[in-house]
Order: structure tokens, then C-alpha cells, then sequence
């Protein structure tokens, strides 16, 4: 395959799907307080969710060092990689496309490596990684590969719900009395992450009612294609993914569990969506 696809662990994509496409991932690092851990290599998901409801402590996340993309596209080039195209988070979420774009320039004269920003991040920048992979197994080049994705950005969607204000609240970004009061309230936040970065799209008042938004975001969406369901061991997930069958088939939808990255910010629970429009 002589164009290798790279993206960070925020893409979220399974082992299975990176195995299946050849996908080379960098990941974030992970802290909890004074333990640092390598997002998805010594700590999983799963675990993320645990250690952050034992701990009262919010976790924090940074981003790979050039080093780390630089090893990861030297490694593919020992492979037999002609062009490499690295797909990362939103530039104006982290730093680590920067951290991409340094490594490219490092590897300059061993081998071409084409960054994109995705503007997105989760499932929305797994759903142009899995594209990217899909068109280098198929032959495309560098070019075609970019041109692809680009393409998707503008028609990329990510929505989602926090089910607790908790995370919010340890990290600064509410103050104790209004996280009091929103759970009180049992407000439950709506999240449009479309644009690359988190902007708040409403408030609703009970989970039941943020998980009924979040289905009226997608019926109304009109036509989409490449449905995907994200969720932080949401003990709703399975009936969402029923609820919203009726406009892709239940098993054309990709399901996946939202990982350290967002994870950090919207604590457990969070249920979200990403498609692409028409």
C-alpha cells in the first residue's frame, strides 16, 4: 500500500478498524493528577471511565510530541510507504496537528506527508480516517486521498449530550453554584462540535428529553450518509441506535465509544452523533 493513512487517538476508531485498513495511530497522553497514561496503549477506554469515577480529580490530556508522529511516519516508510496523508483532531481543540505538521517537515526529504486539519474530532474525524484508508486500499494517491477529505469537512456533523455537569465543574469552565443548580435542574447541556470546536447548541431540562434532541437532530438533518453513534458507556446507546433506525439501518450504523479526549470535558454518559449531509 504505498499511501499509509495516520491519525491520533481522538479518531476513536476501533482495533479492529484500524487493523482492517492498515491505519497508523499517534495517541494523546493521559493525566490523572500525578499518573501520566498513553490514551488506548496502557490505559483503555473502559479503564479511562473507571479511574475517573474513582478519582476526584479531572483528568487532563496533551498532545503527542513531533518525536511521536515522527517515529510513527518513519516506521511506515520501513514498511513501504510511498506518500503518507495524517488526518488529526481540530487545530483549534489541541495542539497535536501542529505536532503532525513539524514531524512532516522533519521527514521532508524520506518522505512526502500530506497534514489536514479536520475540523472535527470523535467520530466525525474516525468517519474521514475510514474514508482516507478505504480510498489508499483502493489505489488513490496522496492527492485524491486530500482532496477526498477535504471534501468531507464541510459536510462533517458531530452533536452531543452531557449527562453531568460534574466534569465541567472540576474544570473550571462553571462555577460550583451553577453546576449546583444545573444538577438541581437536572439540565442536561446539547453540544454542536460541528465547527471543530465545542459550542453549546441548548439546554435540556431531563436525559430523556436531550436524547429525544438528539434524534430530532438527525431526522431533521435531511439526507445523510456514514451515521455514527458515540457514547461514554451510555447505558441509553442501544435504544438511541433503535430510535434512529428508521433513517439508516441499524446495522449500516457505526457505533463507538467516546474516548479519553472528549471524555475528559464531558465526563460519563455523553451519547452523540456524527453524519455527513447531502
Amino acid at each position: 500500500m504505498p499511501v499509509r493513512i495516520v491519525t491520533d487517538s481522538a479518531a476513536d476508531l476501533s482495533d479492529e478498524e484500524l487493523t482492517a485498513l492498515g491505519i497508523e495511530v499517534v495517541p494523546l497522553s493521559i493525566r490523572f493528577g500525578d499518573e501520566e497514561f498513553t490514551d488506548r496503549v496502557d490505559l483503555s477506554v473502559r479503564g479511562f471511565y473507571d479511574k475517573m469515577d474513582e478519582l476526584d480529580v479531572l483528568p487532563q490530556t496533551a498532545a503527542p510530541s513531533p518525536g511521536a508522529f515522527e517515529a510513527a511516519f518513519r516506521k511506515l516508510v520501513d514498511e513501504g510507504a510511498d506518500e503518507i496523508v495524517c488526518i488529526n483532531l481540530s487545530l483549534a481543540l489541541s495542539a497535536t496537528g501542529q505536532a503532525a505538521q513539524n514531524a512532516a517537515t522533519a521527514v521532508a526529504d524520506t518522505v512526502p506527508v500530506t497534514c489536514i486539519d479536520s475540523k472535527s474530532i470523535t467520530a466525525g474525524l474516525g468517519t474521514m480516517v475510514i474514508a482516507a484508508a478505504e480510498a489508499a486500499a483502493a489505489g488513490s494517491n496522496a492527492a485524491e486521498i486530500t482532496e477526498l477529505v477535504e471534501g468531507l469537512i464541510p459536510r462533517t456533523h458531530v452533536f452531543g449530550v452531557l449527562d453531568t455537569l460534574e466534569n465541567l465543574k472540576k474544570g473550571g469552565r462553571i462555577g460550583n453554584a451553577q453546576a449546583m443548580l444545573g444538577t438541581m435542574l437536572s439540565i442536561k447541556p446539547c453540544l454542536d462540535l460541528s465547527s471543530g470546536e465545542v459550542e453549546e447548541a441548548g439546554k435540556q431540562r431531563t436525559r430523556k428529553k436531550a436524547v429525544a434532541w438528539l434524534k430530532s437532530v438527525v431526522e431533521e438533518a435531511g439526507d445523510v450518509e456514514k451515521l455514527a453513534v458515540i457514547h461514554g458507556y451510555a447505558p441509553d446507546a442501544d435504544d438511541f441506535v433503535d430510535a434512529i433506525s428508521h433513517i439508516i439501518p441499524k446495522d449500516q450504523i457505526r457505533v463507538s465509544h467516546l474516548g479519553a479526549v472528549i471524555g475528559t470535558h464531558g465526563g460519563p454518559r455523553v451519547l452523540g452523533v456524527c453524519y455527513l449531509s447531502a
